[in-house]
């Protein structure tokens, strides 16, 4: 595999950093999970601008420009396409310094970016759906960021395998925030509902367009917090990502969801969402 690392395009295991690393010694850097359909980058001015966001939440100017960013990703798709559904994974740290809490005045970022397939969905995902837990948010507050501190999100999802469950549906103070790499949605009585943007989930891109598409279609969807109780009597439940797409949740915390199954509104917005990604192929 070949990959970008600070301007060179190198094999993977020639891909080299210092041990002096902030984002090795630290987690102190941003990362950014594209999905790449059929040669094109989905959504990738919004990535990048989630990018700009997580960079200025941690007190970072981006190393490179829209364009830069734009011709790395389409070089490395090249080098490394092997089907229609790539994802491109994209990290910047603050780069070596002397081990020391307080930010460095001048530092060279590091800037890492590779490209792996996105794995088929698993028929028995789609026929059976997941299982969840829910689980108390012990994450950091600034959750918007894309951090590459992810050890909260790591133990919260190894807990939730350790109880037979896919994932964990975190709950901070009472309402729902969102999985340990998705945003939640929960539908009942025909009514798409999925907390609201803030400081304690990150801004989903593949959130963002289920309640365009929704919304598109004539579903109501509406944005605000939502309770664990409000969720155990829900109709259907989905988890979002952008290599995961949409998951149908069936088994939270060990009882049914709805009838067990994927549900006829995820059935309904999964064909929306996969129509929507074709037409990036053929936009005609």
């Amino acid at each position: 595999m070949i990959v970008y690392l600070n301007g060179k395009y190198l094999p993977d295991d020639q891909a080299l950093i210092s041990v002096l690393d902030r984002g090795f010694i630290f987690g102190d850097g941003v990362y950014e999970v594209i999905p790449v359909y059929w040669g094109k980058a989905f959504r990738l001015d919004q990535h990048l601008a989630r990018l700009n966001d997580s960079l200025r939440g941690i007190r970072m100017a981006n190393p490179l420009s829209t364009v830069e960013w734009t011709q790395v990703i389409q070089k490395l798709l090249e080098f490394n396409t092997t089907t229609d559904s790539m994802s491109v994974y994209l990290q910047v740290t603050r780069g070596p310094a002397r081990r020391d809490h307080a930010i460095p005045a001048t530092t060279r970022p590091t800037t890492f970016v590779m490209v792996n397939p996105i794995p088929a969905p698993d028929a028995e995902v789609i026929k059976q759906g997941i299982s969840a837990v829910t689980l108390d948010d012990i994450r950091w507050k600034l959750c918007n960021i894309k951090a590459t501190t992810l050890l909260a999100s790591v133990l919260l999802k190894d807990d939730a395998m350790k109880q037979g469950a896919y994932d964990a549906i975190l709950v901070r103070e009472g309402r729902i925030t969102e999985g340990t790499a998705s945003n939640v949605f929960v539908i009942t009585g025909g009514t798409v509902r999925t907390p609201p943007k803030a400081t304690d989930l990150l801004p989903g891109i593949t959130r963002d367009v289920v309640i365009e598409l929704a919304q598109r279609d004539g579903i109501t969807c509406v944005e605000r917090n939502i309770t664990p109780v409000e969720m155990e009597t829900a109709d259907e439940i989905w988890l979002t990502s952008s290599t995961r797409e949409i998951l149908p949740v069936t088994k939270l915390n060990n009882k049914v969801v709805g009838f067990g199954a994927p549900g006829p509104m995820w059935r309904r917005i999964t064909s929306l969402y996969q129509k929507f990604k074709k037409d990036l192929r053929d936009p005609s």
